[in-house]
């Protein structure tokens, strides 16, 4: 195993997937990490891990997770905590992260990362269910703001406060998806603007960028999270309003479908990494 991650700079990084094994181990790239859904690699061995093992060999490496669904109704599955955090103590990865929603309710699994209105109630029951997930890895994780396609009523709280206070009750960081702000922005009319100004900022420890997609039936008034194509300009453009206020943070771009050839891949990681390395620190206040 190659020297801890906290200990390399990393800046801007890509998602690992298997079509481009040998380009990502061998890719020499100043910053370069990658990250992966912990769920495909909690296995005791095998080639699939072995892959995984090589990579973090040569490369920081982070762990997104897509189904510890910490706004159910319930606490996270305790063997899939255990297996999750044996994992996290094998790869040693630089962040690991989860999203702020739901995919299991009472049994059944949805392959989705579901929406939820932001009560008082939600926001003790996600709380302590990050707080289990922490203490299971024995290491704070980040969480992730939610893709919104519609108007879900009954919310007591905004949701930039919502991950405020939750970053107060458990201390864990936040995991800023740009390209998600943007597109809920656009499907419920709201500013891409003012949310990412009203976003806790100083709790970002990951920053995430992916290309989305019009809805064939209604066009531009639904924007598809669907991470198979290139990052808008408008997206851009966002994520340089959010890292001149918070300065350089390791930025991932995410590309699940439709995927390029490495080089392309690799020509949109490395503006990503340029805009971070001119990022300036932004500097503690006065006490």
């Amino acid at each position: 195993m190659g020297p801890h991650p906290t200990t390399i700079a990393i800046t801007a990084g890509l998602g690992l997937k298997p079509q481009h094994y040998e380009d990502a181990l061998h890719c020499t790239a100043p910053g370069l990490w990658w990250e992966v859904h912990p769920e495909n690699y909690l296995a005791d061995g095998g080639p699939r891990l072995a892959w995984l093992e090589a990579i973090r060999g040569q490369h920081p490496v982070s762990l997104h997770g897509v189904s510890l669904s910490l706004a159910a109704d319930a606490q996270p599955d305790e063997a899939h905590l255990a297996r999750l955090a044996a994992l996290a103590r094998r790869i040693e990865p630089v962040l690991v992260s989860e999203h702020l929603a739901w995919s299991t309710w009472r049994g059944p699994y949805r392959p989705d990362q579901l929406p939820f209105p932001r009560t008082h109630a939600a926001l003790t029951r996600i709380a302590n269910n990050i707080a289990r997930t922490q203490d299971a890895l024995q290491r704070l994780i980040a969480i992730e703001n939610p893709t919104h396609y519609l108007h879900i009523d009954g919310h007591d709280w905004a949701e930039t406060d919502f991950l405020a206070e939750l970053v107060r009750r458990t201390g864990c960081a936040l995991l800023l998806d740009v390209n998600n702000v943007y597109i809920s922005a656009n499907n419920l009319a709201t500013c891409a603007q003012a949310y990412v100004d009203a976003f806790p900022l100083h709790a970002v420890a990951e920053i995430h960028l992916a290309g989305h997609h019009a809805d064939p039936l209604h066009g531009n008034a639904l924007l598809i999270d669907s991470h198979d194509d290139a990052i808008a300009p408008a997206v851009w453009a966002l994520y340089e309003r959010v890292i001149e206020r918070t300065g350089p943070v390791p930025t991932l771009i995410e590309r699940d479908d439709n995927l390029p050839c490495f080089d392309e891949l690799l020509s949109e990681r490395n503006h990503a990494h340029r805009l971070v390395t001119a990022a300036q620190p932004v500097e503690a206040p006065c006490s």
